[in-house]
């Protein structure tokens, strides 16, 4: 509930739709933004990941979703056909993972239930790949019930200062014995 942090209009479908497998690419790829996605408590998720050919295809995109397991429903090579794909779709006993591989120059869908409510980190687990856009934030609203929501803070818990930051000090290694040691203030 803190204003001006973020926005919720995420997209669902690309920005631009082009030839994702091909060697001609749109000018953006990707916004950087504050946007995500909420969903309701016990929502059914279906995502699909389209690899790309930028940088060659860049390999394998292993994605992962903190918080929760999702199934792999399908995959393969070449561009996501929204209307044939989901006929081979393995709906019977689908691989529960927490992280999977997107294909090189092929695409992978995946379906979960938002039952852990909180803000979740969704990313390739790939550092420089989440500089490229490769990463978002999935809220899952509270349920209807105590069970179902997430537990208030602990009485005890301190609240968070805005004046309260880490300060990396001696980067250039002139104090002795403490180089790497970061002071808080």
């Amino acid at each position: 509930n803190i204003s001006g942090v973020y926005t919720t209009d995420f997209p669902d479908q690309p920005p631009s739709y082009f030839n994702f497998t091909g060697d001609d690419f749109p000018y953006t790829l990707t916004e950087l933004g504050t946007k995500v996605k909420v969903l309701n408590y016990n929502e059914a998720v279906e995502m699909v990941f389209q690899s790309t050919n930028l940088v060659e295809g860049a390999g394998l995109h292993p994605m992962h979703l903190h918080g929760h397991s999702f199934y792999v429903v399908g995959s393969g090579p070449g561009i996501y056909d929204n209307v044939t794909d989901p006929k081979s779709f393995n709906l019977v006993d689908p691989v529960e993972v927490n992280t999977f591989g997107v294909p090189k120059e092929g695409w992978l869908a995946i379906r979960f239930v938002a039952n852990n409510p909180g803000v979740w980190f969704w990313h390739c687990h790939l550092d420089r790949h989440m500089t490229w856009g490769m990463s978002s934030v999935f809220i899952v609203k509270n349920g209807d019930t105590t069970e179902t929501s997430i537990r208030k803070p602990p009485p005890q818990l301190p609240l968070c200062e805005a004046s309260f930051r880490l300060r990396l000090e001696n980067i250039d290694g002139l104090d002795q014995g403490k180089e790497n040691e970061p002071t808080f203030s």
